[in-house]
């Protein structure tokens, strides 16, 4: 707080000198893009060597046990929060990207709600299936309602918790 004020004087007294002041940086990077392709350069079908070398993701790591014993995924970068799963396969691809921040699809990012999500994706569709078991409500966008997005919204807060392109992966 003392910071701000600090500043914040000093900005008036630079006015008032009629010395130029520029804008205070706030530190935060712009939100992402997320589209049906990936976030930001994170795209699906991209190879880890790829992203790795662009410093867009972390290092390889295993996967959900759940899918084998050679899966893998590796985290994302700052400013996007999340994780990349990729396919079993030499050479490695991205086989579907988990956004948890840093990055907003139409506008709608983690924190939504579904009332938000439906206004950005009119053909999104709503599914309570997964409500019991995982605690979320599952809405999807469709490929011919703005791309294969899903979001995940927690059932007790009603907020985004994760976007998945082109799908949330379970392993629980």
């Amino acid at each position: 707080m003392r910071i701000r004020t600090t500043l914040a004087a000093t900005a008036l007294v630079s006015l008032a000198s009629g010395a130029a002041v520029a804008p205070a940086e706030t530190g935060r990077h712009a939100d992402q893009k997320i589209t049906a392709a990936g976030v930001g350069k994170v795209k699906v079908g991209k190879t880890f060597t790829s992203l790795r070398a662009a410093g867009l993701v972390g290092k390889l790591r295993p996967g959900c046990p759940l899918a084998g014993a050679n899966t893998r995924s590796a985290r994302l970068r700052a400013p996007l929060k999340g994780s990349v799963d990729l396919t079993t396969q030499t050479p490695r691809k991205v086989r579907s990207i988990s956004i948890t921040g840093g990055a907003t699809a139409r506008g709608v990012g983690i924190g939504g709600t579904i009332a938000q999500i439906t206004a950005a994706y009119p053909k999104a569709r709503v599914n309570h299936g997964p409500e019991e078991t995982f605690g979320i409500t599952l809405v999807t966008a469709p490929k011919n309602g703005g791309g294969r997005i899903s979001f995940a919204v927690d059932v007790d807060s009603q907020q985004i918790t994760q976007i998945g392109v082109p799908f949330i992966p379970f392993c629980e």
